[in-house]
């Protein structure tokens, strides 16, 4: 079998990670490039991937490879994955996909006439908590009222974009995946706390169902905390994706014990997506995170940041 030529594109704290996935699939996969701009982390890569050409553009080894694994900042995203597919390469691009709608949708536009492999790295929808959901689908009724909460103190990364781009983005993608609808409207605020950008963004959405939801991200807070929770009249789900753990409080449960704890098994996601990837272009399967899913969480990201900057509700 031939194997799938790669290149990690981006080596930074991201690109460090994906570069050794794609070194963990030996039988389907090759890492031959890692492209790199900046002298001292292509060193970096070369020292750490003796056996990989290391290059500083793309376009340097884009006639020796089948696909193109991008971890940039999102403010190139755009131009490489266009490159990428029109020399008819397997994409796999981290989150998000671009940095405009107008961006993502003239990719849907290449790829309709291109029948490569896109897929976005949106890694929180591989959580094992979601494959258990069938055993609480009470709680994924509607109404419900849902809240998921992403923060943590100060690390000093991806200060080229706002929280929301960083972070509120995971869970953009997690609540339509999760609950099969698209919000109708957006209320949202935000602070500038210590970059330029906003580190701080909380966002109220609507729901044709009755469903609301309430989407919390920051990064400069006092602790560490990933979760999201939903109260109905079934009880409160909370799902815990730093402990791993799903507790449970029935609306209707009699009994000494009032909370019930389950706790699910902790998985390398960035190796499940990399299988994911391999697995789409081998058997020619649709990848798990489309485009389209891509295209819709830069969708609303576009709202979200036009409700903080206007300081009203905006529809979807």
């Amino acid at each position: 079998m031939t194997k799938i030529r790669v290149a990690v594109i981006g080596y930074g704290h991201l690109g460090k990670w994906h570069a050794q996935k794609a070194e963990s699939f030996p039988e389907v996969a090759e890492l031959k490039y890692i492209v790199e701009k900046f002298p001292s982390s292509a060193e970096m890569a070369r020292k750490a991937h003796p056996n990989v050409t290391v290059v500083d553009d793309i376009s340097k080894c884009i006639h020796d490879i089948d696909a193109g694994i991008v971890v940039t900042p999102t403010s190139f995203h755009f131009e490489i994955v266009e490159f990428l597919l029109k020399n008819n390469k397997h994409v796999f691009c981290e989150k998000p996909v671009t940095e405009t709608t107008t961006q993502a949708l003239k990719l849907d536009e290449l790829l309709k006439s291109n029948p490569v492999v896109l897929q976005v790295g949106h890694s929180e929808r591989f959580h094992q908590a979601w494959e258990k959901k069938s055993a609480y689908k009470q709680f994924f009724a509607a109404p419900s009222h849902i809240t998921l909460k992403r923060v943590a103190p100060f690390k000093g990364r991806a200060t080229d974009v706002d929280v929301v781009q960083d972070l509120m983005i995971h869970d953009l993608d997690l609540l339509v995946y999760l609950f099969g609808e698209t919000p109708v409207s957006v209320d949202a605020i935000g602070f500038k706390m210590r970059t330029t950008h906003y580190d701080y963004v909380t966002a109220n959405f609507r729901f044709k169902s009755g469903n609301r939801a309430t989407i919390t991200v920051g990064r400069n807070q006092t602790k560490e905390v990933r979760e999201l929770e939903i109260s109905n009249m079934a009880g409160t789900l909370l799902v815990d994706l730093m402990k791993n753990e799903i507790q449970e409080a029935l609306g209707s449960e009699s009994g000494p014990v009032f909370v019930k704890l389950e706790t699910y098994e902790k998985r390398d996601h960035l190796m499940l997506e990399h299988k994911s990837f391999y697995d789409s272009i081998l058997f020619k399967k649709a990848p798990i995170v489309s485009l389209a899913d891509g295209l819709l969480a830069v969708r609303l990201i576009d709202k979200v940041l036009e409700s903080v900057n206007s300081g009203h509700e905006v529809a979807l």
